[in-house]
């Protein structure tokens, strides 16, 4: 009358396993290489925020931190210049300047994470520099 209860057969190994096999046939990154690919994407974009406002208000502080900002992007990408950026379309200056303060409070949080003082020191003075030119000033 009544089924006896059934037990599971015993699993071979992890639902979470892949497809792949072993954990060893794809590649690793530390969360040290994640953060630092992470950091060097926002400092990359900063600058070609950067690029773009050298181009619509050219300033010596604009050039000083392009500069600083390339000679970060390429110590975190082992030496590797980054691209750098051309103006494609005229766009606000307050915009870019929104945009590059966004951009710099994000790398400011990796850099900080990271414990990178070098590129939160940097990402903190571009935040300062954005700060008065954005549109919600």
């Amino acid at each position: 009358m009544y089924e006896p209860i059934r037990t599971p057969a015993p699993r071979k190994g992890s639902v979470h396993s892949t497809m792949a096999g072993t954990p060893s046939d794809f590649p690793h990154r530390t969360r040290e290489e994640e953060l630092d690919i992470q950091l060097a994407g926002h400092l990359a974009a900063l600058l070609a925020v950067t690029d773009e406002l050298r181009a619509l208000t050219p300033s010596t502080d604009l050039d000083a931190a392009a500069t600083r900002l390339a000679e970060q992007v390429a110590r975190l990408r082992g030496g590797r210049t980054p691209v750098r950026a051309s103006l494609t379309a005229v766009r606000e200056p307050a915009a870019l300047h929104d945009r590059a303060h966004a951009l710099a409070g994000r790398a400011l949080v990796v850099a900080a994470s990271r414990a990178d003082t070098a590129a939160a020191i940097l990402a903190a003075e571009r935040m300062d520099a954005h700060a008065p030119l954005t549109t919600a000033s």
